[in-house]
């Protein structure tokens, strides 16, 4: 069940960034170049500096972000980038150039942010800006948004969730005459930047995905062998295939193959903690993989 639901997310992702963007099947390589004729070459180089800078468990977030902005840029014109809008929001170029935080993405990177900056104004561009915003994780329908001034029985008002994420809310009068509203999550839809994004990681998947250039090669450095083999050992143990989890892993680039194939998080909740231990192997974080090993044991110990 869990191969076939990640089957199914990975086929309508190949479809849909291969309607947006003409790649079914994404590769860094492509998408830089499409940067460049969309973005223009500073911005583009700026951007894959900003890849490279990241860590390789994070480098098809990164691209992906890429792909939003690529999508968003040709919707909203390359003036996007230039429009300054007053009081704690830069133009989009200066914040790009100083890698500045800001709100209400200081918990992004700066691609994530400036790629959810573009999805969020591309949906205005398109609906209308949302009225309020509401949290998915729940799922009840009535009186969930503040009523704009104004409002009518039969109205719908454009209602914000994610970036890019919209859905409508109808207005509607209560038995007491007061006005209320109902959620209509048949209407939830995503801006075009904000379906690319998400398309291109899931199409592309974690990797991995060399850059043009790249030297030394970071998928070509060599991992914590005393670490590898067991984390390796673990996942055959856990139900991974041999052809899932590769020959012997020696460089990062083939573990990180190894965790695209094992599709962990299609996987039972165990598979969270190998996760974190095989990242922090990729990305050189000898005490954090420790730590993670060690959940790893607690968490064999328990079952």
């Amino acid at each position: 069940m869990r191969e076939a639901r990640a089957d199914d997310a990975r086929s309508q992702a190949r479809q849909l960034i291969g309607d947006l963007l003409g790649d079914e099947r994404p590769t860094a390589g492509a998408l830089v170049r499409q940067a460049v004729a969309s973005l223009g070459e500073a911005r583009a180089e700026r951007c894959v500096e900003l890849v490279r800078w990241a860590p390789l468990t994070r480098r098809s977030s990164e691209l992906a972000s890429v792909a939003g902005l690529v999508i968003g840029t040709r919707e909203l014109g390359e003036q996007w980038w230039r429009r300054g809008r007053g009081g704690k929001l830069p133009a989009p170029d200066e914040a790009l150039a100083t890698s500045a935080a800001i709100e209400p993405w200081t918990d992004l990177t700066v691609l994530e942010m400036l790629a959810a900056w573009i999805a969020d104004d591309a949906a205005d561009e398109r609906w209308g800006a949302a009225v309020a915003t509401a949290d998915l994780n729940s799922w009840q329908a009535e009186d969930r948004i503040d009523l704009p001034p104004g409002a009518r029985p039969g109205d719908r008002v454009v209602v914000g969730f994610d970036a890019g994420g919209r859905l409508d809310a109808v207005v509607v009068e209560r038995a007491d005459e007061e006005l209320g509203s109902n959620l209509d999550f048949a209407s939830l839809r995503y801006s075009r930047p904000a379906e690319a994004q998400w398309s291109w990681g899931v199409a592309a998947g974690l990797g991995p995905h060399p850059l043009e250039g790249e030297k030394p090669d970071p998928y070509a450095e060599p991992v914590e062998i005393g670490a590898a083999d067991p984390l390796r050992t673990w996942a055959l143990r856990h139900g991974a295939t041999v052809e899932q989890a590769g020959p012997p892993w020696w460089r990062k680039g083939e573990v990180i193959a190894a965790i695209e194939r094992v599709d962990w998080m299609w996987r039972s909740g165990e598979w969270f903690a190998w996760w974190r231990a095989v990242a922090a192997l990729v990305d050189g974080d000898s005490a954090q993989l420790a730590a993670r090993m060690d959940d790893m044991d607690d968490t064999d110990d328990a079952s």
